[in-house]
């Protein structure tokens, strides 16, 4: 193609036709321009297919991580209600103390002193650029705000854990039933929400304590009442932003189900 052009201006100078070899000029820079424009295409369209192809990946990892985090902050939430419901039984069992079983009075002390705690998958979207590869303006935004949202809900279980290992442990241990605690949760086998292995229960017979308060005894202690009104209104509170954070999961990935090929 170059062999034929050079050919064409060298006949075009020794007819010396200035007119046709200006026309021939304009016509070669044309085509130089049209050629570099369509190199130029091609190189978008390459890099735009590849920055396309990022996206699914990341999307799918998305997907795959927020499936995670959703499963693991429902479990959260159902430890807090089974505590909400823990509590509440046992301000029934003071305001009404005639007929309570022991058992269930320990077990529910053992139930409010459980430590729910939300810890996400946390990818590198932010620190590594790869935010800017969502197309999805609302995806992004929301993906950006993540961070923050997980903060408030864990800001209120690390003031339920400041509760807990200042009061509410100190006071089972100082009251005497700790061991019985243990007794109740683990006699029977026990496994727990959070385990990662539903399928193992484990059973260890710690036995009674000999030592142990009265069920009249513990009723009468106004310091259970105070535990377990404090375990209501955390419990609530962590519910309640644990649902707000639910809601943008299933958000999210609604918008990646839609931007996913």
């Amino acid at each position: 193609m170059l062999f034929l052009l050079r050919k064409i201006r060298r006949k075009l100078l020794s007819q010396n036709k200035i007119s046709s070899y200006l026309f021939y000029a304009i016509g070669e820079i044309i085509l130089v321009v049209v050629g570099i424009l369509i190199a130029i295409s091609i190189d978008n369209w390459n890099h735009k297919n590849n920055e396309t192809a990022q996206e699914q990946i990341i999307l799918r990892q998305l997907q795959a991580e927020y499936a995670e985090n959703l499963k693991q902050l429902e479990e959260k939430m159902y430890m807090r209600n089974q505590m909400l419901e823990a509590a509440n039984r046992i301000l029934s069992y003071i305001d009404n103390p005639s007929g309570v079983h022991r058992d269930s009075l320990i077990f529910d002390i053992g139930m409010v002193i459980r430590d729910p705690t939300f810890d996400p998958i946390q990818n590198d979207l932010i620190a590594s650029g790869n935010i800017r590869l969502i197309r999805n303006d609302t995806l992004r935004k929301i993906l950006s705000n993540w961070t923050s949202d997980v903060y408030q809900v864990q800001e209120i279980e690390l003031e339920w854990q400041k509760i807990r290992s200042e009061f509410i442990n100190p006071f089972t241990i100082e009251i005497g039933i700790q061991r019985d605690i243990a007794d109740i949760i683990w006699k029977d086998g026990y496994t727990p929400v959070e385990a990662l292995d539903q399928n193992i229960s484990i059973v260890n017979k710690v036995g009674p304590s000999k030592k142990a308060p009265s069920t009249r005894e513990i009723l009468q202690n106004r310091e259970l009442e105070g535990i377990a009104a404090l375990t209501i209104t955390y419990s609530q509170i962590g519910n309640i932003q644990s649902q707000a954070l639910r809601d943008r999961i299933l958000l999210i990935n609604n918008y990646i189900s839609q931007d996913l090929d």
